[in-house]
């Protein structure tokens, strides 16, 4: 893994790239069982396409637990176990799939994933006719996905419509070449990215998202505490990671350190606000609070939704 700099570039096998596989093989490890609460058919798929061993180990199912168990004080905590991920990767996945399906029904058509990397939210989920579902993100992951599900027969069921620009760059520019529309109400998604901006970069994609953002509009992505933005919370999961094989490093690609939170830039660009601590996420979807160990570190973090009056 290498530091962050402004320029830097990466695969789907490396720094922010690998971050993107990873999730995909939490997904598509959430998925199976009997009763699943979410249901991914094509992540498996992909993260065998990618062909990181760690992460095809865990998209199979056969992550079963630490390789080198921590030891000392806290050492039972479930910071560690299989469970966790799983817990993790699914309440976060249904958060942002039910948003989306929420919004749809609300009457929005057009919808703007976010640094979509491995997401195949355009495949799977039942869009209604005339939705059109934006992905924004590097051209050569873009190309790998459309490529890899085109080759197993998988079709969009929206009007895909890619745009590969990076994030750094004039990327509102792009989407409007690509058919968007911002006299429409749209449906964005920021899953899992805010921590890989730096503070004035997450400020300047928000100033975007609004001046793009049609009355009716709304946002979704992870609400932030002050706790979870110090590195203690990327060197925790750092750690977890690697007891399970990963080689991922956040601590070098998260950006801590003091930066305005989202629901305070938003609110204060006129979005109405809603946050949803992750205890209540966990609860809504029948699953157990996370131990006092995240607790502690991630304060009151959860989920955001921001609507556009």
């Amino acid at each position: 893994m290498t530091t962050r700099s402004d320029g830097d570039t990466w695969d789907l096998a490396s720094s922010v790239g690998a971050t993107a596989t990873s999730v995909a093989a939490t997904r598509a490890f959430a998925s199976r069982g009997p009763d699943p609460l979410i249901h991914d058919p094509y992540a498996a798929l992909l993260v065998e396409a990618v062909g990181v061993p760690h992460f095809m180990k865990v998209a199979r199912g056969e992550m079963e637990g630490p390789t080198d168990p921590p030891t000392g004080p806290g050492a039972e905590d479930p910071l560690f176990g299989p469970d966790v991920v799983l817990h993790q990767i699914a309440v976060r996945t249904r958060f942002f799939d039910d948003f989306l399906v929420s919004a749809t029904r609300r009457g929005i058509r057009q919808a703007v994933i976010l640094a979509s990397g491995l997401d195949t939210r355009a495949y799977r989920l039942a869009w209604p006719d005339g939705t059109v579902v934006f992905e924004i993100d590097q051209p050569e992951v873009i190309e790998f996905k459309t490529r890899v599900l085109a080759e197993a027969g998988a079709a969009p069921a929206a009007d895909r419509r890619t745009v590969g620009v990076d994030l750094r760059d004039d990327w509102p520019a792009k989407l409007r070449e690509s058919g968007f529309d911002p006299a429409r109400p749209t449906a964005w998604i920021a899953e899992g990215l805010l921590p890989y901006l730096p503070p004035d970069a997450q400020d300047r994609l928000l100033d975007s998202i609004t001046a793009l953002s049609a009355p009716g509009s709304a946002l979704a992505t992870e609400h932030m505490d002050v706790k979870a933005l110090t590195g203690d919370w990327a060197k925790e999961l750092t750690a977890r990671g690697r007891r399970f094989g990963s080689d991922i490093d956040l601590t070098e690609l998260f950006y801590t350190g003091p930066r305005t939170p989202a629901a305070e830039h938003l609110g204060s660009a006129g979005w109405q606000v809603d946050l949803l601590p992750t205890a209540q996420a966990y609860a809504a979807n029948g699953f157990p609070p996370p131990g006092d160990r995240i607790t502690a570190m991630i304060g009151d973090s959860g989920y955001l939704t921001a609507t556009r009056t």
